[in-house]
Formats: C-alpha cells, structure tokens, sequence
C-alpha cells in the first residue's frame, strides 16, 4: 500500500470534545467509503510511549474534493500535537484498509448503528451513497448523550432529508441534559429499531463505536433472531 504525504489545510471543533481535520487529497488517491488509514506525525515535538501513528476512519466521502478526519480530543500526545499543528504541516498516510463498506446487494436493506465517535466512517458511506443516489434502502441509528455530543448531526439530517432512501434516527442517552430534544431517547433497543425497520432479520448490520456499545448491539441482534453473518462491527478504542 503506498505511503502519501499530506498537508493539513484545516481544522475545527465540530462538537463538544471532537475535532475535524481537513487535508488535501493526493492526486491519484482513491478509497471506498467507510475505509480508514494509519497517519503518521512527522518528528513532532511532542510524544510518548503510545508513539506517533494512529488509525482514523476517512470520515471524508470519496466523491469530495479533500480528505477529512475527526476524533474526540484526548489529552495524549498524538492529539495535543495534532490540534496545535499549524495549517500547512505534513503528516504521512498509509491507506486505504478495510472492509467496512456498504454492501453491493441493493435489494437489502442497510443499518447502521453508531455511538459517539464511531460515526466517522458511516459519515462517509452516507453522504457517498446520497451523492451516488444508490438504491440501497439505509437506515441509521445514532446515539450521542446529547445533541452537542453529536458530530455532523445538522448533516446527516440534512441526508435524510434529501434522500428518499436514508432514514436517520438520532437518539441521545443523557436525557436529563436533554430537556429539548425531540427526538429518541436512551440507548437502542430491540423495540426502538422494529418501530423503524419492521422485520430485524431482513438487514445487513452496521455497528460501530465502542467496544462494550458493540457487544451490547450484538447481543439485542442475537436475541431479535440476527444471524452473526449479517452483523458488520468496527470498534472505536479511546486513544
């Protein structure tokens, strides 16, 4: 796989606690969506013994122009060096690897769901199959504790709103914190996803973000009669 050198043209906070940054896409370059990378900071003044390569999601579509990252700010020193960086530095990528794409199959449906950070590469299948207008039926559920919790929120509603085939549930866990929101509530249940997608054994499953939220999924799918077959996880570590 080769190795791309990339310069940061931008960065901002895109909720509380998480940041995208934006890079410019080699020529050449191409990637499915929901794919990730490993990046590489290049002699940063700042380290320690986690070392200087992490993996992140290309939270960016393939059909837009640059490349996009996003993660949940930690006090390490791979993100302290990461967020002061200045617009123009390189860093290195190693991409693209993985299989967490949407299926070919049109004729069946697609769920997606997702807790915090773990939306970053089903922000990238979502818009890709919008722009490409695919006739997958796409569902996505999506839990934060609250709305500023929720990174791309304005737009994946937005995706839902504009394609007749995605259907987009967002729900938010710390209710107290909550008091306006009008949307689901709590963690997803088996009820939750019936009220949406009817028959449960029907989908090909998308579940991503953390590993005990991945394993909790896993068991509600089980016990509504999910075959592990049909269950797709990718697991998002809080480094």
């Amino acid at each position: 796989m080769p190795v791309y050198t990339i310069q940061l043209r931008d960065k901002k906070e895109i909720a509380a606690g998480t940041m995208a940054f934006y890079f410019d896409k080699p020529d050449g370059f191409t990637y499915k969506a929901g794919q990730f990378g490993d990046f590489t900071l290049i002699n940063p003044t700042d380290t320690d013994d986690e070392g200087n390569v992490r993996g992140f999601s290309l939270s960016s579509a393939p059909f837009e122009t640059g490349l996009m990252l996003a993660t949940r700010m930690r006090d390490t020193a791979y993100k302290r060096y990461l967020k002061t960086m200045p617009v123009g530095t390189a860093i290195t990528m190693d991409a693209p690897y993985g299989s967490f794409t949407l299926q070919n199959n049109t004729k069946i449906p697609a769920v997606f769901l997702s807790g915090g950070i773990g939306i970053t590469p089903v922000r990238s299948i979502v818009l890709q199959a919008t722009h490409n207008k695919t006739a997958h039926k796409i569902f996505l559920f999506y839990a934060n504790k609250t709305p500023q919790d929720a990174a791309f929120l304005d737009e994946l509603t937005e995706a839902g709103n504009n394609n007749p085939n995605f259907t987009f549930v967002a729900s938010m866990t710390a209710t107290e914190q909550s008091e306006e929101w009008q949307g689901e509530r709590g963690v997803f249940t088996r009820e939750m996803l019936q009220k949406y997608i009817g028959d449960l054994t029907l989908p090909i499953y998308y579940v991503s973000g953390p590993a005990a939220m991945v394993t909790a999924i896993r068991k509600t799918l089980n016990e509504a009669g999910v075959d592990d077959d049909n269950i797709r996880t990718e697991e998002f570590p809080g480094y």
